[in-house]
């Protein structure tokens, strides 16, 4: 199932789909492709530009203090990087100047778990004005500063706040640089999995049109482990989910709109 053209509908219309996605994610995350202690949990934030974002956790160790860095995954939690490198037809990696002066926001504990990933779907409200944008980079660059890694899908091409997609806007924050990324006219969506492998970020990228299907993206437990994310069969599920009408609506035959 190709990647839908949701500039055509109001963000209403995609909340309800990316809602349903992250639930989708989360099912297919605890089914079995997080093992060893860690689990996908779907978080809402209220009176944010996003709502709904899945996290990852592990599990704490009883009467052991939580620190950073985590402890090594166990061998059979995902991939090993040196195994198997993760697909992405980009890695970048990150001398990153900004994080080292950025306040960073608290990164929650959730029932004594430690937070390790973010998995953050973007939608129409996180780029609409320049406040927006920043906030969410603003967020993401704590995050990663805070050890935590990253899982970016952006579905919507860019505009006037993020010329060069929101993937472009966090690598000049991150390299405290005016260089432009170079983002592909005929594929202006973005994947982008971040590694917080501290004092550096790598970056693995995807582009994508619509029309064309979404690939599986690394999502790490630690800069030496990932799962690779079925963002493609979720998507599809959730899709399934969509009333008749809109469906009609993305995809009748036409520009993107």
């Amino acid at each position: 199932m190709p990647i839908h053209a949701w500039t055509r509908v109001d963000a209403g219309i995609f909340h309800a789909l990316h809602t349903t996605w992250v639930g989708a994610l989360q099912t297919a995350l605890n089914e079995g492709l997080l093992t060893g202690g860690y689990y996908a949990l779907a978080e809402h934030h209220a009176g944010r530009p996003i709502t709904d974002v899945l996290t990852l956790h592990a599990s704490a160790v009883p009467d052991q203090p939580l620190s950073l860095p985590l402890p090594p995954a166990p061998a059979t939690s995902g991939v090993a990087v040196a195994e198997a490198p993760p697909q992405t037809r980009r890695k970048r990696t990150l001398e990153p100047a900004a994080l080292v002066r950025r306040r960073a926001l608290a990164i929650r504990h959730v029932s004594g778990h430690r937070l390790v990933a973010l998995l953050e779907i973007v939608w129409p409200a996180n780029k609409d004005r320049v406040r927006h944008v920043e906030e969410f980079t603003g967020k993401l660059l704590s995050a990663l500063r805070a050890g935590v890694h990253v899982l970016l899908v952006d579905l919507f091409p860019p505009g006037p706040h993020d010329p060069k997609g929101l993937h472009g806007v966090l690598l000049r924050e991150l390299e405290d640089s005016d260089e432009r990324y170079d983002l592909p006219a005929d594929e202006p969506l973005t994947l982008a999995s971040y590694v917080a492998d501290m004092p550096g970020v790598d970056a693995y990228t995807e582009h994508r049109a619509v029309g064309a299907a979404l690939p599986e993206m690394p999502l790490f437990l630690n800069p030496e482990r990932y799962v690779n994310v079925p963002l493609e069969s979720t998507y599809q599920a959730a899709y399934r989910g969509m009333p008749a009408f809109w469906r009609e609506v993305l995809e009748r035959p036409g520009p993107p709109g």
